[in-house]
């Protein structure tokens, strides 16, 4: 079996797969596992600049999650964040950046980094683990056409001192340039004077001065000064509009990902599991309960 991408989604299935006995390869484009589970070393910390936080209310992936916990990886944050509509809804955070859990994942697993898919491999089964768009350019499965993303920039604005109230992470309804804030020294729990920021999909369609703008629009809603450096990541596929069903398959060829179901960290572990056990079934192979 191969599976093209090593995100959340593509590694749960492969991870599966593994687990059940069945040989299975992953192949990833970019140099690290994780997709929009990274995270990376600014100014001698781990900092999340893909995903913010996740959450659970499926209870296999809250057993992942304590599992995590058990292991020192992942710990609860906060149930809470300003401007949520709705119940407390507990937010997951990872000490070492949650992309460490994506790399706990790949633990055993066959990944070749830096391996650029143009065309279907030769296997049995293959599993599309991106965003359609992305997948339509190896095979143009009528789900690939189906799926609508946005995107969005990540800022992290890093200030001289923390001047700001303990807040954890913000909503910011109805802004034309924020979506969320969230206080990364809360987050990953060493106080550190870091807030990283998401775009509106607006301001990262506009691709100008984001950094810049983002930091001026962060200073005015929260009342701080200007950071001492601003540091940007673009996503171009960083949410998908929610869809159906747990994945996709036409023949032998699978797509899944986060856009079946709402868009959530969740959601990708979920289809990328779903995925490998809809192909276990069609080989008759009986998964091992771990």
């Amino acid at each position: 079996m191969v599976v093209v991408g090593a995100g959340i989604a593509g590694l749960a299935c492969a991870r599966e797969l593994v687990d059940a006995g069945v040989p299975a390869r992953v192949l990833e484009r970019e140099t690290r596992v994780g997709g929009r589970l990274a995270s990376e070393r600014i100014g001698g910390r781990w900092v999340d600049t893909g995903a913010a936080y996740l959450t659970a209310d499926d209870p296999a992936f809250l057993g992942r999650l304590q599992t995590w916990r058990i292991d020192g990886l992942a710990r609860p944050w906060t149930g809470t964040l300003r401007g949520q509509a709705g119940p407390p809804a507990m937010r997951w955070a990872a000490p070492g950046g949650l992309n460490s859990l994506a790399a706990d994942l790949a633990r055993g697993v066959e990944v070749t980094l830096g391996a650029m898919v143009t065309s279907l491999p030769a296997a049995d089964a293959v599993v599309l683990a991106m965003p359609g768009p992305q997948a339509r350019a190896i095979a143009d499965l009528p789900a690939t056409r189906q799926q609508s993303w946005s995107p969005a920039v990540t800022a992290i604005l890093t200030y001289a001192e923390r001047s700001w109230p303990d807040f954890a992470g913000a909503f910011v309804h109805d802004h034309p340039i924020l979506a969320t804030v969230c206080d990364d020294g809360d987050r990953r729990g060493d106080r550190a004077p870091v807030l990283v920021a998401h775009s509106t999909p607006a301001l990262a369609a506009a691709a100008e001065d984001a950094g810049p703008r983002m930091a001026k629009a962060v200073s005015e809603v929260l009342g701080v000064g200007d950071p001492v450096s601003v540091e940007t990541r673009y996503w171009p596929y960083a949410s998908p509009r929610p869809g159906h069903g747990a994945f996709a398959r036409d023949g032998n060829v699978y797509l899944c990902g986060d856009a079946f179901g709402r868009p959530r960290v969740q959601t990708a572990w979920l289809s990328g599991r779903a995925a490998a056990r809809d192909i276990m079934r069609r080989l008759g192979l009986q998964r091992t309960v771990r």
